[in-house]
């Protein structure tokens, strides 16, 4: 018999349950489906970086990945079809659209009376599992993260001894699209794909950056970060896997970086119990909130051309290389939410249009904490100084400098504030779009307004 391994976030062979459990119905055919409906609203970095996933994952499986193009209900019915699949087996998806994806996939396979098979997950604790005494989920993360540890996770699954990989005829003309836009001109320097190299990186990180991980990670001038969550966002790693190489560390980051990924783990698990919540607020206490949509100032916001020079360097990064530094994600998220007052929904799409790493729950939910609006106990009023941010984080202004090339000529944390510089626009660097004192006061002010509403 033969069933087929639809893969989806789980881009990978090893630390793979649904593979070993597809193992036990007989040879596995290994398949990914190209959704144009996804796939066709990735920007070029985003479309770039999972072909070449999927180039190095075909890699993974002995050159037999399946790869089809269509809807997935209609795509893996007709494939089961012609192989005589008894069973399609799967990681579970507990994101509202994949889920609703899913469970049309299963219907339309009941139809030709195809088993369904979900095993394990992305995560190390799938979503839903979580909860406090009274049987609730939770909604702030420090409690979470308690019940996250004490519930604990298996150890990595162990690839099935005997393990024979069926084939089946690939569609040419998606591959191709693939192909082409791996090679597509004008990409960054995107990470090496594969798990492989994941592997390779977090060793590496285990090896020599754990250590200084707790006092480096928030430095955007530093490599101080394990740069594994692109890696994680299509599952090309699992963070059970990372969670294993964790136990028994005494480095000083090693608790941080569980506390990292307990995050990844409670907001996946914020978003299964309120779908709703992906696209709006999770907390409805600040629903008559005003909220301005300059296209002039949104566009200034997204090319990095503010006048802030923290958040001009975070937004050109993201345009050149499809990845922010965390803290300057929130950085950059509060000035558009706090300064230039736009609904948080629009800087999430244009993360979400650009990240490599761009995860669903983790993106809208982070844009959440910085608005004041999702899971996080602190209130609005928290906006985040771009100028003491820059010079917290990037004290000697490399960062800045890197990528703000406009200031290059200025030495030092005088890249932070070039207003004070005689020659700070020598270069036409753009002069600040907003007064960042005066909008917080606007900020502080509409927040009252809903109060006194």
């Amino acid at each position: 018999m033969t069933s087929i391994l639809w893969l989806r976030r789980d881009l990978r062979r090893a630390d793979h349950p649904a593979l070993a459990a597809a193992h036990s119905d007989g040879d596995v055919l290994p398949l990914f489906v190209l959704d144009p409906a996804i796939y066709d609203s990735a920007g070029p970095v985003r479309q770039a970086w999972l072909a070449r996933t999927l180039r190095a994952l075909d890699d993974s499986y002995d050159g037999r990945l399946c790869l089809r193009r269509g809807k997935p209900e209609q795509a893996i019915a007709q494939l089961a079809k012609e192989i005589g699949a008894t069973a399609v087996h799967v990681s579970t998806e507990t994101e509202p659209d994949g889920a609703a994806r899913d469970a049309r996939v299963k219907a339309a396979l009941a139809d030709e009376q195809i088993a369904w098979v979900e095993t394990g997950s992305p995560y190390a604790v799938t979503p839903g599992r979580v909860r406090n005494a009274q049987g609730n989920p939770y909604r702030v993360f420090t409690p979470f993260s308690r019940a996250w540890r004490d519930h604990g996770w298996r150890g990595p699954s162990v690839e099935p001894k005997g393990l024979t990989l069926a084939t089946a005829e690939s569609d040419d003309t998606a591959w191709a699209t693939l192909d082409a836009a791996a090679a597509a001109e004008g990409l960054p320097d995107l990470p090496e794909p594969g798990e492989s190299a994941a592997l390779a990186r977090w060793h590496e990180f285990v090896d020599d950056g754990l250590g200084r991980y707790a006092a480096d990670r928030d430095r955007a001038d530093r490599d101080g970060t394990s740069r594994l969550s692109p890696y994680l966002k299509f599952g090309v790693v699992h963070p059970r896997t990372l969670l294993a190489d964790l136990v028994g560390r005494s480095a000083k980051g090693t608790d941080r970086y569980g506390t990292e990924l307990a995050w990844r783990e409670f907001y996946a698990d914020v978003l299964h119990h309120n779908p709703d919540s992906l696209w709006h607020d999770l907390r409805a206490d600040l629903g008559s909130m005003a909220y301005d949509d300059d296209p002039e100032l949104i566009e200034a916001w997204r090319q990095g051309r503010t006048g802030y020079p923290f958040v001009d360097a975070g937004m050109r990064q993201l345009l050149a290389t499809g990845w922010m530094h965390n803290r300057v994600r929130m950085v950059t998220a509060s000035f558009l939410v706090k300064d230039l007052h736009v609904w948080w929904p629009a800087g999430a799409r244009h993360f979400l249009a650009h990240l490599i790493d761009g995860d669903l729950a983790s993106n809208n939910h982070g844009w959440q904490w910085v608005a004041g609006t999702g899971t996080d106990a602190a209130p609005y009023f928290r906006v985040f100084n771009p100028i003491t941010q820059g010079q917290k984080f990037d004290p000697d202004g490399s960062y800045v400098r890197r990528w703000v090339p406009e200031l290059g000529h200025l030495d030092g944390a005088a890249a932070h504030e070039p207003w004070d510089q005689p020659d700070g626009y020598a270069h036409d660097y753009p002069h600040r779009i907003v007064d960042h004192a005066e909008q917080r006061r606007v900020a502080l002010d509409r927040l009252a307004a809903t109060k006194a509403g």
